[in-house]
């Protein structure tokens, strides 16, 4: 049930937000978790009882991650798949080894909760990338195309190694399988003559026919014990040739999901960091953070300058930011009694801070001054 008190509160950080961000010129994804962790810390906001809160949420990651795979440009994609693969293997592997290495031979934690720290740290949020390179206009330029390559190299390596290691798919695998395969060879067609028949016509109907695959895809992915994101990406990346000819279904659908879906996205992961958590476990936290970020740039960075030669601190910065996939991670693990609840608090205060201060000094210091292409 929709407590209207809780999503007036909600919509109302969103509006400060905005009006701030334009203000100050810092990103509004930014600014709406920090205005999360404020209201569940000192306002008493929470999703205790606010499943619609949550619910939201889960659609905005998923939708912005589909969104993040449509911008890729399939052409710039193949242009720079060297730096797109290198920066996005070393991306996922040394902060993973790093996080891995560290929990297990300094902290002492069990092997498997070891593991799963290395999986939580090892990702870089797409949708933290996707709506700054969108809000900045960075998305369209190479800089931008690259860490949207980078960022899915990344992430696949993210899932398929908490899926290898931990996810113990059901037999309902297959069928996912074969829903990604039949999306990724017959929608693009199917797409472009649908597009085609409802050009000019009202009622908004390809946009709703992305959400309703985006969804069921996400529906499959649940049946197979898996997650929703990585179809959604892949569909993503399957239509972004067909979205590139038709930019204003992609405005619709970017109008959509920024405007209303993502506010709910990154509030609702502010709420869940607890300061008092932060505060009685500051001193992982910052050793952990630094662990992630420092494997994080100082394995891109080489690879940035070597192979793009320009924009290597900011491309390093954003591919250190971590969220959806770090959450679920963590969240995946504390649920399977992996790790305990101290260390579930830890990781995931690790997790949004990656999100906050490397996109906010990159952004503020290292923005790239590009022409799009």
């Amino acid at each position: 049930m929709v407590e209207w008190s809780v999503l007036v509160v909600v919509l109302g950080l969103t509006v400060v937000c905005s009006l701030v961000s334009t203000r100050l010129g810092v990103s509004v994804a930014i600014l709406e978790m920090i205005a999360g962790i404020l209201a569940g810390n000192f306002f008493g906001i929470s999703t205790t009882g606010q499943d619609w809160l949550p619910f939201l949420a889960g659609i905005a990651s998923v939708v912005l991650t589909f969104l993040a795979g449509a911008e890729i440009d399939p052409v710039a994609m193949r242009k720079t798949w060297k730096a797109s693969i290198s920066i996005g293997v070393v991306s996922f592997l040394a902060p993973f080894l790093a996080a891995w290495g560290f929990t297990y031979l300094v902290l002492g934690w069990g092997w498997d909760a070891s593991l799963l720290a290395g999986v939580a740290l090892s990702t870089t949020s797409v949708a933290i990338v996707y709506v700054v390179l969108v809000e900045t206009g960075t998305s369209r330029t190479p800089t931008g195309k690259l860490l949207l390559s980078a960022c899915f190299v990344t992430d696949l390596g993210t899932a398929l190694a908490l899926s290898l290691l931990f996810v113990r798919p059901n037999e309902y695998i297959f069928l996912l399988i074969a829903a990604i395969v039949a999306a990724t060879i017959f929608v693009p067609g199917l797409f472009r003559r649908l597009f085609s028949y409802l050009q000019g016509r009202s009622g908004e109907t390809e946009v709703k026919v992305i959400f309703f695959l985006v969804v069921l895809l996400g529906a499959v992915a649940q049946l197979a014990g898996s997650q929703a994101i990585l179809p959604a990406y892949i569909l993503g990346l399957a239509l972004a040739s067909v979205l590139g000819q038709n930019p204003e279904i992609l405005r619709k659908l970017r109008s959509v999901t920024l405007a209303f879906l993502t506010p709910f996205f990154f509030i609702n992961a502010g709420l869940d960091v607890s300061l008092a958590a932060v505060a009685a476990g500051a001193v992982l936290v910052v050793a952990l953070f630094g662990v992630k970020v420092g494997a994080k740039l100082a394995g891109v960075l080489p690879l940035a300058r070597r192979l793009v030669g320009h924009d290597s601190a900011y491309i390093g910065l954003l591919m250190s930011t971590g969220l959806t996939f770090g959450t679920i991670s963590s969240l995946y693990g504390y649920d399977s009694g992996i790790i305990d609840r101290t260390q579930f608090s830890v990781l995931l205060t690790v997790v949004i801070s990656t999100a906050i201060i490397p996109t906010l000094i990159a952004e503020r210091w290292f923005h790239p001054e590009e022409s799009p292409t």
